[in-house]
């Protein structure tokens, strides 16, 4: 599994298989179909590939049979060159889950007609009767003489149904014949290939030695393989062997050879030269403009000097034309890219004499306006501008005013950049007012293209083209204010503060032109104000100040500079400057030179005549030169002091040199550190750990002068950490730590030991070899650790708990038909070495013997459309495999299979039955040695469903208790089953419901819905059913709740010294809900958190304890149920609690060692389970004990604790006990059985496993659900 999310959101998962695809074993031309089930969120794909990475072959079929819900594969006209392992990939968004399975191909054979069999109970046709012969010896000849695979075809051709007997006698007597070293299964056959196609020999043969050496020749000629440069490739498939010749040509013509041993194959290739012509004919292509256009002809066959023209030019390939070839050089391509009109033309394909044309069409792009032009409006005398852009600048472009075309001149300026075009209007008149429209064209397009605006000219009025601004002059300078107005004409009047300026004692108004001036000739006090300029249709404001330079003290600048600020690391640090200035000045904080932001650290205070600066928790890294600036328009001051913080210093520089490794001594050297905190290092410490793990040890120390350091405390081979840690007097430095260092010469595992090999199968045990890994690591294997698992599984077992000395090893106590793989780890000194590959999967498993008749076949149940039907195993012969049901209608003598695979079970519902229909039922059960007898049901079966009083489907977890919130939905959903179909009736506290409900009903289901409940819809809802053979009801016990309303009148009162007393009344709320209560919080009146000082108070009275005397405290109360909290009501005073002065004295008792020691005892003891066959059943309890107990588990009276089946852990007084795929098998008592020095206790369940159709046991596990509560 490849896993993509490392978080999953809820309600969605990794997709899973349902239903995994087999392994398949088919003949030569016959089809084989590979099928999967599968689930998960976000909805998966299904993908199907070869292990190999050769493409899946044409004609295959991948599709979805949305009947069985199953993703298929389907290959038809299989060969040999099919066989392969395939892969299943299933994804999502979240993971991609892959599942291998095997296909094998077989020789074509004569296939046996079974269906003619079964009806003549197993025995061949009778055309089969003349090979029958009776002689032992002579049936061991033929054996002897035909491939293994069909040993138990040819039996039952000849009538022998002892197959097992004969291929253990045909063993032996193979073992007194001498074989011989090649044996020809399949010869070598000619082969006809194309130009430039592979071509293919093939044989099969069997060898003695399957080191034989083989050579292949043409010819006379060997067949240099590893020089051919890819043109020959040797393929070897079980005992088939194969020669690949690539891109086949006229001489590779000849005779091919194959030498082994003392036998040669031969086999002719002739080659097929087909003529030279087009498969298709090159058509017109109309591409629009800026596309791309692609050309594509297709040849007979591959030619060197194929070439692209256009108009008779040949093209050549670039960044215009892409020529692209087929990698089998048939499918030739043309992309012209970026087609324009200078592409229109005839396009030609020339190949050899043969030639293919075509003309190329170009659609023109039509012109679009990225931007319009827009409504201009101007003052007379003024410039109007009109623009736009268009989507193409190869356009041709014309101006028009009301309809008629204007040409260039000295009112109308017109530009054309690129994809922009203008129209400038010169000296604006109120005739130039109208309708302007600008027109584009372009070649080989007949429509016009057109934007269109207004043009608006209005008489003048005067407006400032340049107001004044706020001036700020030092006292005692001049000041100036000066405004510009459009018009030269226009006068103006001076204000200050809204009156007309008449004093001109220390001012002068000049005008010059459009220029309007205030000058002021020494600034003074008397001068500032708000001064105001207006004009006919214009007015500008503007104010005038006095401004000083920013002054601070030369003492306090000298004493700055003198003293550093000094504070420790993780205390505050606070500068605090005084200064003057007028206006307010700008104030800056610099740390070596860098400006000095505000964060949650730094806080910058200014008042009117000083500035601060606050560091919280100071670290090392705030020292350095601290710098004041304080600008204003007038000037600025600096201030300059020195900040220092003291603290641990940081650790020893760079990487740990070593001076000297060996199995005695390590000596190391290492660089002081770079900062030293700003107090001298006093010493180093130098603490060691071994690799692997997690405690350090100080082994030494030394000065401060001294950076090198040597341990003789080492063993060789062994590998060790270093660190070494800087102190002065603030502390200890963090860590400077060394990589891994070896004492001397490391000792690596071992390497890996061979793939296993399985040597002996029982249904018990397993035997297996391996051969001693090439590499051991520099220390002689000490051992094998031999594990197993179950196929499929990823959860590696050891089989014992010491080592194995030996490479051989017979692994017992397996299950029987269960599917394993083993391993094998070596192990010397330094640990064990990689495990091994696995070894091939086996089954442990002794032969079978085909299963005997069916017993017991009985209808279970039927309906209109469907009969189900169940049946026992049969009691002789082997466990089935599956079944074959067979069924056939009353008027029909036919028998027709109901499933097209054996089913599973022992039960199956057939459906798609015609209504009242008879039918009847025959069975065989199956397994991997053959077909059993039929049993077939004695009378036949109607399709109509048996009477059937009312009954609640409680698989669709219809709830007895159900908690809503006032204001949304109550929806009851019931699913029943009866026959006839059950009348219903909802009833509320005994009556019939109507009004405010809306009822739903179906065939086999009813929903009851209140769109928005009130606190009066609570009650007991009832759901009646009834039929002629009977009625059911089922209760529901519905409350609607809301939020819980507010307490009122809290009162304080201290009863009890440094506790508070608090009373209230209750909310109307708590006598309805049984789930309200209230929660007691109070606030240090310092602070703006609450914290929780009570929770789940019924009462309407609550003492506070742990009051803090002399603080004064604020508290709430709060309401609360399971739908959420009341509105607080709180304290509106903070209550105070004296400070009490008196001292306390007391005395400790004498404290007395407590044992400790408990006898174990169960605190969640197991319970009893009901679980579909099939399915993992997990069971916990949970135990407390001291020393930790011992625990066994048992079924019945058998210890499982060590029994590979079952899956145990215990860890932190928690036993969790997992059964996977439970069989009826499992069914029975578990006990869990705890024990130590003090004592013992057990707990025991009963584990039933049950089918899907065991009504019973359904329905006792639906009464017992009945009687839970469920909160909506």
């Amino acid at each position: 599994m490849v896993t993509r999310s490392f978080e999953i959101p809820l309600g969605e998962s990794i997709p899973e298989f349902v239903e995994k695809p087999h392994p398949l074993t088919a003949p030569e031309g016959d089809k084989a179909v590979f099928r999967a089930k599968v689930k998960g969120n976000p909805k998966p794909s299904v993908t199907w590939k070869r292990e190999s990475g050769i493409p899946i072959k044409e004609g295959s079929k991948v599709f979805f049979d949305s009947i069985n819900k199953e993703f298929v594969l389907k290959l038809e006209f299989l060969t040999a060159d099919d066989a392969d392992n395939y892969k299943c990939i299933v994804s999502n968004d979240h993971a991609d889950i892959i599942y291998t399975v095997s296909l094998i191909v077989t020789e074509s054979q004569e296939k046996l007609d079974f269906k003619k069999m079964l009806k003549k109970r197993g025995l061949p046709a009778p055309k089969k009767k003349a090979k029958k012969v009776t002689d032992e010896k002579e049936m061991l000849e033929i054996l002897s003489k035909v491939p293994k695979k069909d040993f138990e075809k040819v039996c039952m051709e000849y009538g022998f149904t002892d197959f097992r007997g004969l291929l253990k006698k045909l063993k032996e007597m193979k073992k007194k014949v001498e074989v011989e070293a090649v044996k020809v299964l399949k010869p070598l056959e000619d082969v006809s290939a194309k130009v430039d196609s592979t071509a293919v020999f093939d044989t099969i043969l069997e060898l003695r030695d399957p080191n034989t050496k083989m050579s292949w020749y043409k010819g006379n000629d060997p067949l240099r393989i590893q020089y051919c440069l890819g043109k020959y490739e040797i393929k070897q498939m079980g005992t088939k062997y194969m020669l690949y010749i690539l891109n086949v040509n006229e001489k590779d013509w000849g005779t091919y050879s194959l030498i082994v041993a003392d036998k040669k194959l031969s086999a002719q290739l002739k080659v097929i030269d087909e003529p030279l012509r087009f498969l298709a004919e090159l058509k017109p292509l109309k591409v629009t403009e800026r596309q791309t256009a692609v050309f594509e002809i297709r040849l007979s066959k591959k030619v060197p000097n194929f070439t692209w023209k256009f108009n008779g030019k040949e093209l050549k390939r670039d960044d215009k034309y892409e020529i692209i070839t087929s990698d089998d050089g048939l499918t030739h391509t043309l992309k012209i890219k970026d087609v324009r009109p200078s592409d229109i033309g005839e396009i030609s394909a020339q190949a050899g004499d043969l030639v293919q044309k075509a003309p190329l069409f170009i659609e023109r792009i039509p012109i679009k306006f990225v931007s319009n032009l827009k409504n201009v409006r101007v003052k007379e005398k003024g410039k109007a501008c009109l623009e736009c852009e268009l989507t193409s600048k190869d356009v041709t472009l014309k101006w028009m005013k009301d309809g008629r075309v204007i040409e260039r001149s000295d009112k109308y300026s017109m530009t054309h950049e690129g994809k922009r075009a203008e129209l400038i209007i010169d000296d604006a008149e109120l005739s130039d007012s109208g309708e302007y429209t600008v027109v584009a064209m372009q070649d080989n397009d007949p429509t016009e293209y057109y934007s269109t605006s207004n043009v608006t000219v209005e008489e003048r009025f005067a407006t400032v083209k340049s107001g004044m601004s706020d001036v700020q002059a030092p006292t005692g300078n001049p000041a100036e204010l000066c405004v510009v107005l459009n018009d030269e004409k226009v006068e103006g009047v001076w204000l200050k503060d809204g009156k007309e300026i008449t004093d001109m004692t220390g001012i002068q108004i000049v005008k010059q032109g459009a220029v309007h001036k205030l000058i002021i000739d020494k600034m003074g006090e008397e001068h500032e104000g708000k001064y105001t300029f207006r004009a006919k249709g214009a007015e500008s404001e503007a104010t005038i100040a006095i401004a000083d330079v920013p002054v601070i003290d030369l003492s306090v600048l000298e004493m700055l500079a003198a003293h550093p600020v000094t504070v420790k690391a993780g205390h505050t640090a606070y500068i605090k400057v005084p200064f003057k200035g007028k206006p307010l000045p700008k104030v800056t904080w610099f740390k070596d030179g860098i400006e000095v932001t505000e964060e949650e650290q730094v806080v910058m205070e200014k008042a009117s005549d000083y500035a601060t600066l606050t560091i919280k928790k100071c670290v090392r890294e705030d020292s350095g030169n601290i710098m004041l600036k304080l600008k204003n328009d007038c000037g600025s001051a600096v201030a300059n002091m020195f900040l220092n913080v003291i603290d641990k210093p940081k650790p020893p520089q760079g990487k740990v040199e070593l001076l000297e490794r060996t199995g005695k001594c390590i000596k190391m050297k290492w660089k002081a550190p770079r900062d030293n905190g700003g107090k001298q290092v006093t010493q180093f410490i130098i603490e060691k750990k071994m690799a692997g793990k997690k405690s350090w040890i100080k082994i030494g120390e030394t000065d401060s002068k001294h950076t090198t350091f040597a341990t003789d405390k080492v063993e060789e081979g062994k590998a060790y950490q270093f660190r070494i840690i800087a102190v002065n007097v603030e502390g200890l430095s963090d860590p400077l730590e060394t990589e891994e260092i070896f004492a001397g010469e490391p000792i690596e595992p071992p390497g890996l030991a061979s793939q296993p090999q399985v040597t002996d199968v029982t249904k018990d045990a397993v035997t297996i070899t391996w051969n001693p890994p090439a590499q051991d690591g520099g220390s002689p294997v000490q051992g094998y650790i031999v594990e197993r698992r179950k196929k499929g599984s990823n959860l590696w077992v050891p089989v014992t708990k010491e080592l194995v000395q030996d490479t051989k090893f017979k692994v017992d106590g397996l299950l029987e038909d269960s599917e394993y793989e083993f391993r094998v780890t070596a192990v010397n000194r330094a640990g064990p070495g990689q495990p091994s590959t696995a070894s091939n999967s086996v089954v442990a498993k002794d032969p079978i013997k085909p299963p005997g008749m069916v017993k017991g076949i009985h209808v279970v149940d039927s309906s209109n459309s469907s009969i189900s039907l169940a049946w026992e195993q049969p009691d002789q012969g082997d466990l089935p495999s599956g079944y074959i049901l067979e069924m056939r209608a009353e008027n029909t003598k036919e028998w027709t299979k109901c499933s097209k695979i054996p089913i599973s079970g022992t039960s199956y519902t057939v459906g798609g039955l015609q209504e009242r229909q008879k039918y009847f039922f025959r069975i065989r059960a199956v397994n991997e040695a053959g077909v059993g007898e039929p049993a077939e049901l004695e009378e036949g079966v109607l399709a109509m469903p048996p009477p059937a009083p009312p009954k609640f489907d409680l698989s669709t977890k219809l709830k007895s208790h159900m908690v809503v919130r006032a204001g949304t939905a109550l929806c009851i959903h019931a699913a029943f089953t009866g026959s006839p179909l059950p009348t219903v009736t909802w009833q509320k506290d005994g009556i019939p419901t109507k009004g405010r409900e809306i009822i739903t009903k179906g065939k086999n289901h009813s929903q009851f819905l209140i769109h928005s409940t009130k606190r009066f819809d609570s009650g007991v809802y009832r759901i009646l059913l009834r039929n002629d053979y009977g009625e059911a009801h089922y209760d529901i016990q519905v409350h609607v709740a809301d939020f819980p309303r507010p307490p009122k009148n809290l009162q304080l009162v201290e009863e009890v010294p440094n506790t508070m007393t608090l009373k209230w009344d209750h909310t109307p709320d708590i006598m309805d809900d049984g789930h309200a209560h209230y929660v007691i919080m109070k606030r240090d009146a310092r602070t703006a958190t609450w914290f929780t000082a009570a929770e789940k108070v019924y009462s309407n009275k609550y003492t506070v304890t742990a009051l803090v005397p002399g603080r004064k405290y604020f508290f709430r109360v709060i309401a609360r149920n399971d739908i959420g909290d009341s509105d607080p009501l709180d304290s509106k005073e903070p209550w105070h609690i004296s400070k009490d002065k008196e001292r306390f004295s007391g005395k400790l008792k004498e404290y007395h060692e407590r044992d400790w020691r408990k006898a174990p005892h169960f605190i969640a003891p197991l319970k009893n389970h009901a679980v579909h066959r099939g399915q993992d059943c997990t069971m916990s309890c949970a135990f407390l004990g001291n020393p930790r107990p011992v625990v066994t588990l048992y079924k019945g009276n058998v210890n499982i604790t060590a029994n590979s089946k079952f899956w145990y852990n215990s860890t932190s007084g928690v036993c969790t006990l997992m059964i996977p795929t439970c069989s009826s098998k499992d069914s029975g008592d578990y006990t869990v059985a705890i024990e130590n020095e003090l004592g013992q206790e057990k707990c025991s369940c009963v584990l039933t496993v049950y089918d899907k159709d065991d009504k019973s046991l359904l329905d006792s596990v639906t009464e017992s659900l009945q009687k839970s509560k469920h909160i909506m």
